[in-house]
């Protein structure tokens, strides 16, 4: 099994269940190690529905250590920051202090719309596609640039091509034009990429990335690892054989793993 590097808890206030059932599901799999990455609280008052409070943060860390002295599978601590404008005026000072594991970097708004909000899914009939995704993936390449003190702000960079989730999508030669610019910086910063299968769960029915983003990522020596975005025990690990497949026909053989912000890589298990 692939380790799951993408798990919310009933914390972000739009997913179900302990970080404990979420660590026995990945032990029922023999799963070999989790990364919990609940988003970031943030006291700016950005997206307050989707991530529990600053003051609810004490409690998160405490539910994940207690799972750590448990050796398998092992549990490690993350958190998904969300990049938006400003968002570096609290996570300067806070981020580096907590001692993650891992840092999932994403966007989920373009201004202030949420792209990928089923509520908000009709602004999409109203918006010029192909320049939405111009502006997602510049947001992508100042994720990649941004830094906090001599550390980058993220270490993945999460569901890379999110803004597909419903369908909306631009040409392929368009998507390439795009994209490789946002893909040169991800390279340039150290970065990895998450094969992110839970787009099979979506309207799309489409691993995160697409199999010609992963190409391009491929080519540059991006690093990949793996999660499935899950809200519920049931999901983790959830179509893992596919996003494998997939990272093995874009020509990957090792993934990396990660310990206090450091990645390691390791072999692809066979098909």
């Amino acid at each position: 099994m692939l380790a799951d590097y993408h798990i919310h808890t009933e914390l972000c206030q739009h997913a179900e269940g302990k970080a404990s059932a979420f660590r026995a599901r990945a032990m029922d799999l023999g799963m070999p190690e989790l990364c919990f990455t609940d988003h970031v609280p943030n006291p700016d008052g950005y997206d307050p529905v989707n991530r529990m409070r600053l003051d609810q943060f004490p409690l998160y860390r405490t539910m994940v250590a207690d799972l750590t002295r448990a050796s398998q599978p092992v549990v490690l601590f993350g958190v998904e920051a969300d990049y938006y404008d400003g968002c570096e005026r609290f996570l300067q000072d806070w981020l580096p202090r907590q001692e993650f594991d891992l840092v999932l970097g994403s966007v989920h708004y373009i201004d202030n719309w949420g792209f990928d909000n089923p509520d908000e899914r009709h602004v999409w009939d109203s918006v010029d596609v192909t320049k939405t995704w111009a502006t997602y993936f510049d947001l992508i390449g100042k994720l990649a640039d941004s830094r906090l003190a001599d550390s980058r702000l993220a270490d993945v960079v999460g569901h890379l091509d999110l803004p597909k989730k419903f369908g909306y999508r631009p040409s392929d030669r368009d998507l390439r034009e795009m994209a490789q610019p946002a893909l040169d910086r991800v390279a340039e910063a150290g970065m990895a990429i998450e094969i992110n299968s839970s787009g099979l769960r979506r309207p799309v029915h489409e691993i995160y990335p697409s199999a010609l983003l992963l190409s391009l990522a491929k080519e540059r020596d991006i690093p990949i690892c793996f999660g499935s975005d899950a809200h519920r025990p049931e999901e983790v690990g959830w179509q893992f054989d596919a996003s494998l497949a997939l990272a093995r026909s874009a020509g990957y053989t090792h993934a990396v793993q990660y310990r206090r912000r450091q990645p390691l890589p390791y072999a692809l298990p066979t098909l």
